[in-house]
């Protein structure tokens, strides 16, 4: 099982930096050649019975994974859970979905124009958790989205992918705190997230996250090839609960902010 979890993990990973390049120079900066331990992943998707959060979850749950919390983004239409495995080594796992009846009837129509198009079975094979866009999509199709819900935009250009993974700072050498973290990257040219701070949460939520803004990269549109934010990294300090233990989940208000990683700069 756990060897399985590796090759998922590895195979989600090398998709992720070939559109977040950016990553490989984090691992460099903040590794210094030493493994980094990946706190999370998170995965984006629509409500609609062909794809939805279950059907990414099922094939984390396949592995051993178990449903823990759920969230809810009002604002930005989203409905969340993560995910656990009893492998303390082993990734959690966010997935999000949109509401998509709650958009206008116009995004509506091209998401499921979208969703029509993916093959029946691409869902059954854990494949799909990087299979890209299974669909084809029209730039202007992209900015009539991204007019609407940013989040409903990206899924549209990108798909199925890691959105992104999660250092963990806790199992991190050399570094302390976020601070020293974000500080570090700074340095190094990295822009971040400022959205509500630039370190969301606080020891009192027992979590702090920060992340950089996604990188930028080409996609090809059916009318025609544009360069949009893809896939970003976050950076996370995990506080001790009352038995010791690392508090395991997410903090709504600061997951919210999280989100806006890949809005254009």
């Amino acid at each position: 099982m756990q060897k399985d979890i590796e090759t998922l993990f590895g195979h989600l990973w090398d998709n992720y930096i070939q559109v977040t390049p950016s990553a490989l120079k984090v691992h460099q900066l903040l590794g210094g050649g030493e493994p980094i331990v990946n706190d999370h992943v998170a995965f984006r998707t629509f409500n609609l019975p062909q794809v939805g959060l279950e059907k990414l979850a099922a094939h984390f749950c396949a592995l051993g994974y178990e449903e823990k919390d759920e969230y809810v983004f009002k604002a930005k239409k989203l409905y969340a859970k993560h995910f656990e495995h009893a492998d303390p080594d082993a990734p959690k796992v966010f997935i999000s979905e949109l509401k998509v009846e709650e958009l206008s009837d116009a995004a509506q129509a091209i998401i499921h124009k979208l969703v029509a198009q993916v093959p029946t079975h691409l869902t059954d094979t854990s494949a799909f958790l990087y299979a890209g866009a299974p669909w084809q999509v029209s730039g202007s199709d992209y900015q009539t989205l991204l007019a609407e819900s940013e989040y409903a935009a990206w899924m549209a250009a990108w798909g199925y992918r890691a959105n992104h993974f999660t250092v963990s700072i806790n199992r991190l050498a050399g570094y302390d705190t976020i601070q020293s973290v974000n500080e570090a990257l700074k340095a190094a040219g990295f822009v971040l997230n400022t959205a509500g701070g630039e370190v969301k949460g606080d020891p009192q939520v027992m979590l702090e996250q920060s992340s950089t803004m996604a990188d930028k990269a080409d996609v090809p549109f059916s009318d025609g090839v544009a360069q949009i934010p893809s896939c970003f990294y976050e950076f996370a300090l995990r506080y001790p609960q009352a038995d010791g233990s690392l508090y395991p989940g997410f903090v709504e208000a600061s997951a919210d902010k999280i989100f806006e990683s890949t809005n254009a700069m």
